[in-house]
């Protein structure tokens, strides 16, 4: 009786999860309905309904899932609300160790059951200690959900920050781009090269890596979670000699970098646009998610395409045109876009207003790069 009990409790959550999908695409509902406690699913519906925008939702649900799955691996329970100081501090714990130190005690950061537990989930996927921004983001978030449930935490503790302090200075870690390389237009054209026939799941790819690259260099949860609706016919635009080039609007809605009511637009002309147009009628995509996936036999889904399916298809298109597939993920396409327009001589701003960067600081660090990599001063010894 229990279990059909809690077996009705996993359904109804699937069910309330799958409401709010629409604003906030979730990869594995199913897993995050057994994952996750009735009061989590709340607390996510709460956010959907005070409007927080959606990259926030996604991310702060990422987390939850992540800090769930943690806690249950950890301690055998559900997470407690709010959580006690002894258990963060077990998290920087678990997180942030001296890999040095582990050599010589098996005992030093994440037990082993608990990583096994976490990798076999798929949860974890890194190897050795995390990143120290990737753990405050986490703690960062745990307080968030802990603030709406109208709690108090022990996140601002000092033996907490003191922990955090002293685990980095003890672990360090060379900072990484998150794609080693950029994916600009020569290597966008090889990755494009493998996707030459007409069936569904060439078709598809080629889409998602034109309009990826040519809207700005999207990230990854907005290419999986763009919708139909979302999209809006332009005036066709005048080419010269040729013929006019379609036109098709991006209404990005609230986005990483957009706030209050602002909706971020961005624009496809030509080739991107005919190559979205071609894969929503091979789909018969007329509403709700434009990418997808598709199954064994050519069927397409009717569920939303998860981000790390798009980062899984870059790294797919890279092996697949001979390229070493470690160095590129989705984020190639962001830093790809801004690295082109520099090597194509358009101005950062104009650049900006298409990839909706708002830091000219992180804009700048990709753009000038390339202007560095080619210029006067580069080649001194050349003059």
């Amino acid at each position: 009786m229990a279990s059909s009990n809690q077996k009705s409790a996993v359904d109804r959550r699937a069910e309330e999860l799958d409401t709010i999908a629409s604003v906030l695409p979730l990869e594995r509902r199913d897993e995050l309905a057994e994952l996750l406690t009735d009061q989590d699913v709340e607390t996510l519906r709460h956010l959907v309904n005070q409007g927080m925008g959606d990259n926030t939702l996604r991310a702060l649900t990422s987390d939850l899932a992540y800090l769930e799955a943690w806690g249950l691996a950890a301690t055998g329970r559900s997470l407690p609300w709010p959580a006690p100081e002894a258990l963060l501090l077990k998290f920087v714990a678990h997180h942030l160790w001296d890999p040095q130190r582990r050599e010589t005690d098996a005992d030093h950061g994440m037990p082993a059951a608990v990583d096994q537990n976490l990798r076999s989930q798929g949860f974890l996927k890194t190897v050795g200690p995390h990143a120290p921004a990737t753990v405050r983001r986490r703690l960062a978030n745990w307080s968030t959900l802990t603030k709406w449930r109208g709690l108090d935490g022990a996140f601002a503790s000092p033996p907490l920050k003191s922990a955090i302090r002293l685990a980095i200075r003890a672990a360090p870690r060379q900072r990484l781009r998150k794609s080693a390389k950029a994916v600009t237009g020569d290597v966008l054209a090889k990755l494009l090269a493998t996707c030459a026939t007409g069936s569904l799941r060439d078709v598809r790819d080629r889409a998602i890596l034109m309009v990826a690259f040519a809207s700005g260099g999207r990230r990854r949860s907005e290419i999986a979670g763009l919708r139909r609706e979302q999209l809006s016919v332009e005036p066709p635009i005048e080419a010269g000699d040729g013929p006019p080039l379609p036109s098709l609007a991006i209404h990005l809605g609230r986005t990483k970098t957009s706030t209050g009511e602002q909706d971020d637009v961005v624009y496809l002309t030509g080739r991107p646009v005919e190559a979205l147009n071609a894969w929503m009628t091979a789909a018969k995509i007329d509403r709700g998610s434009v990418f997808r996936g598709i199954g064994r036999w050519g069927t397409v889904s009717k569920r939303t395409l998860d981000p790390q399916s798009v980062n899984a298809i870059i790294k797919q298109r890279a092996a697949m045109a001979g390229l070493d597939a470690t160095e590129f993920s989705a984020h190639g396409l962001r830093s790809g876009y801004i690295t082109e327009a520099a090597n194509q001589g358009i101005p950062l701003l104009e650049a900006m207003e298409q990839s909706r960067h708002r830091s000219m600081q992180q804009a700048s660090s990709y753009y000038n790069s390339a202007s560095h990599r080619s210029s006067r001063a580069a080649r001194l010894l050349e003059a």
